[in-house]
């Protein structure tokens, strides 16, 4: 059985399971007090308009899975009502789906948000997503399931490997922006990945808890620095296409591209400077550990 499998069965009774990525396993029941298999979190910064419909969409979906799951929504220092939209949500649509609301002040950036939730995350996998589900929730499978059946440690959804998958698509000039970024991303940092930026992404966290604990970027390069230093550590990483459709309202612009590149200089400054090293080490050290521990029958 792989690690993961055994993580989750020390805590619930778990089943080999198939599909056509493979063997994966998942719990058979859901004791109340068993700690989730995935933790689905949201970072919100004044998303109080359409926060309440995304939360519903979510909570369907997982209250249809066959796992026990959390939900956190990550308030990133918001000015309008995120935080009360959220907790009354929550409040008035109780199930057996966990949920939490994280909230600090001032705001911080995306980076430092998203790192809040996967340190405070309590599942085996966590994901990311934006709040506007600009990929669909019901896209969790294609991130998650390559993770549960053992083959990748992280699975980020990607919008450039399959064309056929986009729906509505971003204004020319934003996603003319966002490949020749991505372009200086593979120049810069020799990641070989074609879309870096897409806010879907699955951590395995026994393993990644110290790759984010090693990050520093708080703004719109921190995605980069997070698959940069699981890389580098000699992680197992799969970009996977997925379902995405651009959102009306998106706060992503050309300007936050441009904050986008300093980061990226930031991250090579950091890399030189040694300031990854620790991570990667305890990454790695970790990685071992689990790749050497006995198996279990299955």
């Amino acid at each position: 059985m792989h690690p993961l499998a055994r993580y989750i069965a020390g805590r619930v009774s778990v089943k080999k399971c198939a599909n056509f990525t493979g063997n994966y396993w998942l719990p058979r029941s859901l004791p109340a007090l068993a700690l989730p298999v995935l933790s689905f979190l949201i970072p919100a910064y004044n998303e109080s308009a359409r926060l309440g419909a995304t939360l519903g969409q979510v909570l369907a979906y997982l209250h249809e899975q066959p796992y026990a799951s959390e939900v956190l929504v990550i308030d990133d220092g918001s000015t309008d009502n995120t935080v009360a939209v959220a907790e009354e949500y929550f409040a008035t649509h109780q199930g057996q789906v966990a949920t939490r609301v994280l909230s600090y002040a001032p705001n911080r950036g995306k980076g430092y948000a998203v790192r809040q939730g996967l340190l405070a995350a309590r599942g085996a996998v966590a994901i990311f997503s934006d709040a506007d589900l600009s990929t669909p929730v019901e896209e969790v499978p294609a991130v998650l399931e390559p993770i549960m059946n053992g083959a990748y440690d992280v699975v980020f959804g990607s919008r450039a490997l399959d064309n056929s998958l986009i729906g509505q698509h971003q204004p020319w000039l934003r996603e003319q922006s966002g490949r020749f970024f991505n372009r200086v991303v593979r120049l810069l940092t020799g990641l070989p990945y074609a879309d870096t930026q897409c806010g879907f992404k699955a951590f395995r966290l026994d393993v990644c808890r110290p790759v984010v604990e090693g990050a520093r970027l708080d703004r719109f390069g921190f995605d980069v620095e997070l698959l940069f230093i699981a890389h580098r550590a000699g992680l197992r990483l799969r970009e996977q296409p997925v379902r995405w459709n651009d959102a009306a309202g998106s706060k992503v612009g050309v300007l936050n591209g441009l904050h986008g590149f300093r980061e990226l200089w930031s991250l090579r400054q950091h890399h030189r400077q040694g300031h990854y090293d620790a991570a990667l080490a305890r990454t790695q050290a970790v990685a071992a550990r689990q790749a050497s521990s006995p198996k279990m029958a299955k």
